[in-house]
């Protein structure tokens, strides 16, 4: 992962916010009245004396752990599509809201997890967010019907967006000096799990007798696994006390984490003297860019997820294969996560990064068109190359901003905005194969909303600043 200070303009480094995108490179700063002295976090200084060696140890397990069960309800689906639409006697539309529901808990949910943290502390919340991914991948596969299930797929989908956006501020606490070892192996755990899902859900399926409903529900054991460690680290003495800023009135419009265990840093909506105006991100053109641009990303990443394997499967490729070749291309995002932000921190504009990631993303659709069979595994590579503007949408967040607090409203607003965006997309995919009974239709929406992505991350790769109002 790129750090902090690698597209700077100012010399002096600024401490990173405890509630902020995994990969907030190039971080501009400005300067900041001294802080009132506070007690070091775990991990550093005298304070990590106090912690126990096996308790940071278990911190770090628990994390790996969690973001193993962070995509496994979504990736593990993709594969069993077909057999879950025939048996819960799905048409297109509905299955293609199945594969719109990640990106609207994503919204809803994501936005509630500060709050919650606050009042609870962000361990606390952690753990339940493993109970909720537990308790929805059981009860998935005792629906009767599509109501029932899509209720079950938002359980653990609620428990996945308030885990997700929890995790930086996990790091931030407990591995302040290590924030970007410990956000990398997050990240690659994350990624693992995404494709270890999509390649071994079918062949556990088989092996287990072969019924859709099984091999979904054993995910279950694993998101159980995980709430073992949490459920001890929420306990410890460390978790629980109360961070800084924890007794400050936050408002309701506070954008930062500052919750009882996060050791935040002063809420954006109280900002030091010496700071730039409020921000008025909603009339900024590159913040719009910016949340279009993710959007648009992440529709096409849910698309491939929800699609990419019937896709192959109509094509005449087997079910387990299809899995496997949705793993590589889920798996992509294992090494390119480390390196496109280190290379977009090195760059004034990051439109060649986006033109690149889109000419793939068109290449992987015109494949699909000519021969979806014959090519296969070529164009689970370059789509899985064309996903990896997640990252990239990532890093720029963290680009087009001066100050702390204005990284954490410009990630707030462009992921709230942009998983909104996302939504139509996959369902619309299962629409247009449902009226036109192939592909061929669906492709070219696709290649639209990609051609619409990179235009959009053109706008968004200036090197422009949010605090300058452009």
């Amino acid at each position: 992962m790129a750090s902090a200070d690698d597209d700077s303009r100012n010399s002096a480094p600024e401490p990173e916010p405890a509630f902020a995108p995994a990969s907030e490179t190039g971080t501009r700063t400005v300067p900041e009245r001294p802080a009132a002295p506070r007690m070091p976090p775990p991990g550093t200084g005298a304070a990590a004396a106090a912690v126990p060696r096996w308790l940071l140890g278990l911190v770090a397990a628990g994390m790996v752990i969690a973001a193993l069960n962070l995509r496994p309800a979504i990736s593990g689906l993709g594969p069993l599509l077909e057999e879950v639409r025939h048996g819960l006697h799905m048409n297109g539309t509905v299955a293609g809201l199945l594969t719109s529901v990640p990106p609207l808990c994503f919204a809803v949910f994501g936005g509630l997890a500060p709050r919650l943290a606050r009042r609870r502390g962000p361990a606390a919340v952690v753990l339940a967010g493993m109970v909720a991914i537990t308790l929805g991948l059981v009860l998935r596969p005792l629906a009767g019907g599509t109501v029932t299930f899509l209720a079950a797929t938002a359980l653990a989908l609620a428990g996945i967006a308030v885990s997700n956006v929890l995790m930086p501020v996990i790091v931030k606490h407990w591995f302040p000096d290590r924030v970007g070892s410990m956000t990398g192996l997050y990240s690659m755990a994350l990624a693992l799990g995404t494709a270890g899902a999509a390649a071994v859900t079918v062949p556990m399926t088989d092996a287990l007798g072969g019924s859709w409903r099984v091999g979904l529900g054993a995910w279950a054991a694993l998101a159980a696994v995980a709430v073992v460690p949490w459920a001890v680290i929420s306990r410890s003495r460390q978790a629980r006390t109360p961070g800084p800023d924890a007794d400050r009135d936050q408002g309701p419009g506070s954008d930062h984490d500052s919750g009882s265990a996060s050791g935040a840093v002063r809420t954006a909506s109280r900002p030091p003297e010496g700071a730039e105006p409020a921000l008025r991100i909603a009339k900024s053109p590159t913040a719009w860019a910016l949340g279009v641009f993710f959007g648009l990303q992440a529709s096409a990443a849910y698309i491939t997820m929800g699609w990419l394997p019937q896709i192959f499967r109509d094509a005449g490729v087997s079910a387990s294969a299809a899995g496997v070749m949705l793993a590589v291309t889920m798996g992509m995002g294992v090494p390119l996560s480390f390196v496109l932000p280190k290379l977009a921190a090195r760059m004034r504009h990051q439109g060649p990064l986006v033109l690149a990631l889109g000419v793939c993303g068109l290449a992987g659709y015109a494949g699909l068109w000519v021969a979806p069979a014959a090519g296969a595994w070529v164009w689970a590579l370059v789509l899985g190359v064309s996903n990896c503007a997640f990252p990239l949408a990532l890093t720029m967040i963290g680009m087009r901003t001066r100050s702390n607090a204005g990284v954490v409203k410009l990630s707030a607003f462009a992921q709230s905005t942009g998983y909104l965006i996302s939504i139509p997309g996959p369902l619309l995919v299962g629409s247009l194969h449902d009226l036109s009974g192939g592909w061929h239709l669906p492709l070219l929406l696709m290649a639209a909303l990609m051609l619409a992505q990179m235009a959009t991350g053109l706008l968004a790769g200036r090197d422009r600043v949010i605090e300058e109002g452009r």
